[in-house]
């Protein structure tokens, strides 16, 4: 593919001038590289989050490329807001989508068949039209750019069965390069998109500006309901003012319809420009809605998660959620769409002791009506748990969301904004001394049963409990032993999951992960550097009764890891990239998904293993015998050649 024939310097002359052609002064942070690898490559796959800059990756390009770039995106408004943006800085523009009538469709076919247009955005679902399919054809276009491409995959939160036909019109124009977009993508879910578009497993991928610390993280756990008013009346107060003299605007997530329509009519009774927005609303009222809330007209919306997506004001000041959305993905992009123009913004996140059982209804109903494959059920309640298990918290809210994307760069070591940040430098904070000490102590557990047995044998070990493995691997006979006795199972628990959370302890293992200290972990058990964290909230108990320990028994071993806090060296860098190249092969020769050979997790196990064998590439997680056998070989032999 003859990708660029113009030297460096002309394209960088060419770049700055499309770039004040587009109206933009200069570049944010890592687009100009996005926009020079997709030229360079003919494919990229990015990853940036809302707000991030990602549309000027293919308008620039379209705007220097010869012939009509095509926009795969899932977002009417956004068409339309970029069209119109486009048309005014001269540009030639136009959207497909099915609020056009057909005399329209139909005219608008006909202007780009004759190359009338720069670029020309579609809905996913226009792709099943054989004349708008037709129209394409006769096309030549330079770019295809797939926005929201996170959609694709199943294994990811939003999946939407129309972009499964994307493949089928890459294929049909294979000399078109190619850009993937997407906010929320984590590195199983990036393997996928490349898997499902038919692009190379060597495809290039960038991942910048997850960093956002302008946004004050915050959770607060309700006893019930009624306390949701409080709490949201106050953040509306702190970041908007009053209802008469708003400065800003807030959006405040609602997890069903009917509680959205109720605390927009609080809302709006209570003074302020409120409205509110679901699926269940006429589509005319919903425009409505959209436009009061872009023009300012509107101060607050109260909405289910469809409303967003191609929101682009600038002075979001607060975002809101009444309950927890469905997995740390959603909340980063919903809450991400306060303070993009850089200003302070708060992102205040409820829960209530009845979230879990609707989240929990939510799924299993979304299963029942579409018949989804049971495992895809389970992958999503567990991407729930992963955002209860960051609600619980304990470390900087901030660095654990750039973690769990994989974007370790840009972690702060505390932002020093969220809540827990701000609790750990608070006057009337926990004594440090006292806080190192139990995390300490903690650790230590963790130490004496690494890579042998759960967390709840950890806490088990801190509470002194009556355990047969404590007693037969001798570990009851340890200084450790019972440390912590004043302290309840639960409540031991929960100090070791936030010391997961906080990329202290890992998991290795599969049906019974064994809990492991990781090399940060063991720094802050040798007092090498700080033992951040808050300690969970409870009333210290007795110490544990001899005999009464087989609920505790029950326990043992069920620990699922919070998030991939796996540190890996350049040659253990350099495997997971081979073992996930080599998973990509697997899945499409199978014609299956990415996530039925390995988790990313699963992989980064095995670049640090390096096993030789299938015995030690079953102490992996997630490999038992039957992944053992199936995929065995072929992933010891990716191992054999970095070894």
């Amino acid at each position: 593919m003859n990708t660029r024939a113009k030297s460096h310097e002309d394209t960088a002359v060419d770049l700055d001038e499309g770039l004040a052609h587009l109206g933009h002064d200069d570049f944010r942070p890592g687009q100009r590289e996005a926009v020079e690898t997709l030229l360079d490559s003919g494919r990229l796959l990015l990853v940036a989050p809302t707000g991030g800059g990602k549309s000027l990756v293919y308008q620039l390009p379209a705007c220097l490329l010869p012939g009509t770039t095509v926009v795969v995106s899932p977002l009417i408004s956004l068409m339309q807001d970029q069209v119109s943006a486009l048309e005014a800085r001269g540009i030639p523009a136009t959207y497909f989508a099915s609020t056009l009538k057909s005399a329209e469709v139909g005219r608008r076919l006909r202007r780009l068949i004759a190359g009338d247009y720069k670029l020309v955005y579609a809905a996913p679902e226009r792709l099943a039209f054989d004349h708008f399919r037709s129209a394409l054809a006769q096309l030549a276009c330079p770019l295809i750019a797939i926005d929201e491409a996170h959609c694709i995959s199943e294994w990811g939160h939003d999946f939407r069965p129309e972009y499964m036909q994307i493949g089928e019109l890459l294929t049909a124009m294979p000399h078109a390069r190619v850009l993937a977009c997407t906010a929320t993508a984590t590195p199983v879910v990036r393997d996928e998109i490349l898997a499902r578009l038919g692009l190379a497993a060597d495809t290039p991928q960038l991942l910048h500006g997850f960093a956002r610390p302008n946004l004050a993280l915050r959770v607060h756990e309700l006893a019930g309901p009624r306390e949701r008013k409080t709490h949201v009346d106050a953040v509306l107060r702190e970041t908007l003012g009053t209802p008469e003299d708003a400065v800003g605007a807030a959006i405040v997530y609602s997890p069903t319809r009917k509680i959205t329509e109720e605390e927009a009519s609080r809302l709006e009774a209570a003074g302020w420009r409120a409205a509110g927005y679901h699926a269940g609303l006429d589509g005319a009222v919903r425009d409505r809605v959209q436009k009061a809330f872009s023009s300012g007209e509107l101060s607050v919306v109260v909405a289910t998660n469809a409303f967003g997506m191609g929101i682009d004001r600038a002075d979001v000041r607060c975002v809101a959620h009444l309950a927890p959305p469905g997995s740390i993905e959603s909340y980063y992009q919903e809450v991400g769409r306060a303070g993009r123009d850089g200003k302070d913004a708060v992102g205040l996140l409820l829960v209530s002791p009845g979230d879990m059982a609707l989240r929990r209804f939510l799924i299993d109903k979304t299963a029942s009506d579409e018949e989804a494959d049971p495992a895809i059920a389970d992958h999503k309640w567990n991407l729930f748990l992963e955002l209860m298990r960051w609600a619980e918290g304990g470390s900087c809210r901030h660095d654990a969301i750039l973690r769990y994307f994989g974007d370790e760069a840009e972690t702060l070591s505390g932002c020093g904004r969220c809540d827990a940040c701000r609790s750990l430098t608070d006057d009337n904070r926990e004594d440090e001394e006292e806080v190192t000490i139990i995390v300490r102590k903690a650790l230590s557990a963790v130490a004496r049963i690494h890579d042998r047995f759960g967390l709840g044998a950890a806490a088990n070990l801190l509470l002194g409990a009556d355990d047969s493995r404590l007693i037969r691997s001798g570990l009851a006979e340890t200084r450790t032993f019972g440390i912590l006795s004043d302290r309840s199972e639960q409540w031991l628990m929960r100090l070791l999951r936030r010391c997961v959370t906080a990329g202290w302890v890992d998991f290795h293992g599969s049906d019974r992960p064994v809990a492991v200290l990781t090399e940060s972990g063991r720094a802050v058990m040798k007092a090498e550097r700080p033992a951040r964290l808050l300690l969970p909230p409870e009333r210290r108990s007795k110490p544990a009764a001899a005999g009464k320990t087989a609920r505790k028994r029950r326990a043992k071993g069920r620990q699922a890891p919070a998030m991939d806090e796996l540190t890996l060296d350049a040659a253990g860098l350099q495997l997971f990239d081979s073992l996930r190249a080599y998973r990509l092969k697997i899945a499409r020769s199978r014609g299956v998904p990415p996530y039925v050979i390995a988790s990313d997790h699963t992989l980064r196990d095995i670049a640090s293993l390096k096993p030789r064998t299938i015995d030690e590439l079953m102490l992996a997680h997630g490999i038992g015998p039957a992944k053992a056998e199936n995929y065995g070989p072929g992933l010891l032999a990716v191992v054999a050649e970095h070894s």
